[in-house]
């Protein structure tokens, strides 16, 4: 194994695509229910891979294809050797909400002071999380990991892989029920952060924690440092919606100048002001932080802003969808500013809410007659639902009726699971 480990060093990279794979590179097969990467490995060395990694041996010839028990476990294992090599410190980021996002603001504004490398995207599970650190340089002085979590054990595992320094958990809510089992399964599996870091603590160790969210504080381990935003060491004031959160932070006496920023969200208000915590204990001075938040755009249909033809502004956030998510999305929609433009709200379904999906959608249902806003459910689990509010089966239904009731000068917020496909409703508001 350690040998194989040597032979990375002489690549340019790993790949486990060899559709997308760059020449130099080593190949390691991975294998799923609907794939097998092994059966690849010879045509990855004939497109340029420098090596291959295969865990059927009949692939394997010793000479530039190499054999190991288990492709996966030999990622992970040489992700976390590589991890080791280079040194760096590296960061932990999950949350049941908001952690991609977290992710950028603070990758963000660590950019402006080290040579930083963060997850891509949301590759944060037991294949993206070794992908991350094995594209760790020489010249990279810190990482930011991402860890998402669908089952109990998952951060575990994760941890294991990454071995972070630090780790910061942005909230506890109410996701991937059903592979949890319980919001108690959601609290026991993201809290594993804390007790990994606890228990194989390093010189340096720190968690950054949300000091108003008792779950979390609840849960911090006794016999480790922990930096508070939201309330103790860094504060914070939310001083405008216009959608845009406008904001400040202050510590040890010092106050910011009023931040503007352009990422819309009453939640995000915490990501923002978990940025500015971090950058502060790491050393990005002040007015660095500042540019961080001011620049930073969201993309990947998060958090985002569009003006459409028809003079809508549209709040895109139609990658995922939680009953904590679309209740903070709901509360903050509705203390927008809205600047004489009506508003509507466009749900789709909640997915992966198991046993509990009923209960949590007709909750999000009562919420929203609550505050009296013009609504359209999206999904046959509303569908299903007795809402007497419009509500229909598939985004397809939705597209026929929505472009014809031309909505005009309106905030609409779209927010819904990524499977149903909300975003592409933009083309027609």
């Amino acid at each position: 194994m350690e040998n194989l480990f040597e032979l990375f060093y002489t690549c340019t990279g790993v790949s486990i695509d060899t559709r997308k794979l760059e020449k130099g590179v080593m190949y390691i097969a991975l294998k799923g229910e609907n794939f097998n990467g092994n059966n690849y490995a010879a045509q990855a060395i004939e497109n340029g891979a420098k090596y291959a990694i295969v865990d059927e041996a009949e692939f394997a010839n010793g000479k530039e294809i190499f054999y190991v028990e288990n492709g996966l476990k030999f990622l992970q294992a040489l992700a976390t050797n590589h991890r080791r090599k280079m040194g760096i410190p590296v960061l932990g980021i999950t949350g049941s909400n908001g952690k991609t996002t977290t992710k950028e603001l603070v990758y963000t504004t660590l950019s402006q002071k080290y040579n930083a490398i963060a997850t891509e995207g949301n590759l944060n599970n037991h294949i993206g999380v070794p992908l991350t650190l094995l594209k760790i340089k020489e010249q990279h002085e810190f990482a930011v990991v991402e860890m998402g979590a669908n089952k109990p054990g998952d951060i575990q595992e994760l941890c294991e892989i990454a071995e972070p320094n630090y780790g910061i958990i942005s909230n506890i809510g109410r996701a991937h029920l059903e592979g949890f089992g319980s919001l108690q399964g959601v609290i026991n599996t993201k809290t594993e952060m804390y007790r990994y870091i606890a228990k194989n603590r390093k010189e340096d160790s720190v968690l950054f924690c949300d000091f108003n969210n008792d779950i979390l504080r609840d849960k911090l381990p006794s016999d480790l440092p922990v930096v508070y935003y939201n309330g103790g060491d860094v504060k914070g004031e939310l001083l405008g919606l216009t959608p845009f959160v406008e904001m400040n932070y202050s510590y040890d006496g010092y106050t910011s100048p009023q931040i503007k920023t352009k990422i819309i969200g009453e939640y995000n208000y915490l990501n923002l002001l978990c940025a500015a915590a971090i950058g502060n204990y790491f050393g990005v001075n002040d007015e660095a932080i500042q540019a961080a938040l001011m620049n930073y755009i969201p993309s990947n249909n998060r958090s985002q802003v569009v003006q459409t033809e028809r003079d809508n502004t549209l709040i895109l956030d139609a990658y995922n969808a939680n009953p904590s998510s679309v209740s903070s999305a709901l509360q903050s929609f509705a203390k927008m500013q809205s600047n004489g433009k009506g508003k509507v709200i466009i749900l789709g379904d909640m997915l992966e809410l198991g046993e509990e999906s009923n209960v949590e959608h007709q909750k999000i249902v009562d919420q929203v007659k609550a505050l009296g806003i013009e609504a359209y459910f999206v999904g046959p689990i509303y569908n299903a639902l007795e809402t007497s509010i419009d509500s229909f089966i598939s985004k397809e239904e939705a597209v026929k009726y929505l472009e014809n009731k031309e909505l005009k000068q309106k905030h609409i917020l779209l927010k819904g699971s990524r499977g149903i496909g909300l975003e592409t409703l933009k083309e027609i508001l």
